[in-house]
């Protein structure tokens, strides 16, 4: 019987063997966490709808920084939960709105962390949607303003990273230079380039408080189905001046992932969401899965798709099993 010269399997004899070879790996360095700033003092309530995820205050986000920050986790992303709502989302760009105050206090106790903020209106609408509302559609130019006011108050505030989420065109641009006219020229600009109107995003919105009142976001966030129309998004994001573009949701657009490392130079961020996190945390707690071993396999295929940074609510986990 002739057997094979090339045989796949010499390579995968041992553990250290296949570490040896092994293609991709994900390293703490490559995580970013989300975190949730609710107004108030010493709140700590967990999320009903994403288990392990809470809501903090800015005293209690603190002393969670400093955790993280022990952790070896280089950034977190902030989203705001404001006191109240408007037709304008009035609390995103306020000085003293609840992301700026969140801010301030997070580089004045944990100033090695990086400090990335969602710049968007939907939380702090009164109608839940990205942007001004006029005869029940989501305009463009008119938003735009509101948007740059928004990162311009979070670099005033001591953000490094700004990170528009609305998908309203231009705005990177309109963001770049009001940072650059008020000396900001190193703040940088995480764009979600490729953001799709995905049903993964439900227990975010949950936590958020931040589901449209009316319609959906169809007509600014991408078709679920458009591959090519990604690619277009990432590049005009590059030519306005974002420094990292981002896709999300990450496990069901690993193609554009993908895509977007063949095409363009910039860092690659995805975003491994709500409604991918929470699937993994009820399989695990019925004892569906493996749970380590299903992230672990999750932030691979994200770092083999081509991202260079992975933002997940698993951050800590993965983080303290590297440490184990």
């Amino acid at each position: 019987m002739a057997y094979p010269i090339n045989r796949m399997r010499r390579l995968r004899r041992s553990d250290a063997l296949r570490r040896m070879v092994r293609e991709n790996s994900v390293a703490v360095d490559n995580l970013i966490y989300p975190l949730f700033v609710v107004h108030g003092i010493d709140v700590k309530v967990e999320i009903p709808s994403m288990p392990g995820v809470y809501h903090f205050s800015t005293d209690t986000l603190c002393t969670e920084a400093e955790h993280i920050a022990r952790l070896g986790i280089p950034a977190v992303l902030l989203f705001g939960i404001p006191a109240a709502k408007d037709e304008k989302g009035s609390e995103a760009y306020a000085p003293d709105g609840i992301v700026q105050r969140a801010v301030r206090a997070l580089k004045k106790t944990v100033p090695e962390l990086v400090v990335v903020t969602d710049v968007c209106l939907c939380e702090y609408t009164s109608h839940g949607h990205c942007g001004i509302v006029k005869d029940g559609e989501v305009v463009n130019d008119e938003t735009l303003d509101l948007i740059a006011r928004t990162a311009l108050s979070h670099a005033e505030a001591g953000a490094d990273i700004v990170a528009p989420s609305d998908m309203m065109d231009g705005r990177v641009g309109v963001i770049r230079d009001a940072l650059d006219e008020n000396g900001f020229t190193d703040v940088a600009i995480m764009s979600y380039a490729a953001k799709f109107a995905s049903s993964f995003y439900g227990p975010f919105r949950d936590a958020a408080g931040c589901a449209p009142k009316f319609g959906d976001r169809s007509t600014y966030q991408m078709d679920p189905a458009n591959r090519r129309e990604a690619a277009r998004e990432i590049a005009l994001d590059v030519d306005e001046g974002a420094d990292i573009i981002m896709v999300k949701p990450a496990l069901a657009y690993l193609d554009i992932i993908s895509d977007a490392r063949a095409s363009v130079d910039v860092p690659i961020a995805a975003y491994n969401v709500s409604g991918e996190y929470c699937m993994v945390k009820l399989a695990a707690a019925k004892g569906l899965v493996d749970e380590k071993r299903v992230v672990v396999e999750i932030l691979t295929s994200i770092r083999r798709a081509g991202a260079d940074l992975i933002i997940t609510y698993h951050a800590k986990d993965y983080a303290a099993w590297q440490r184990e």
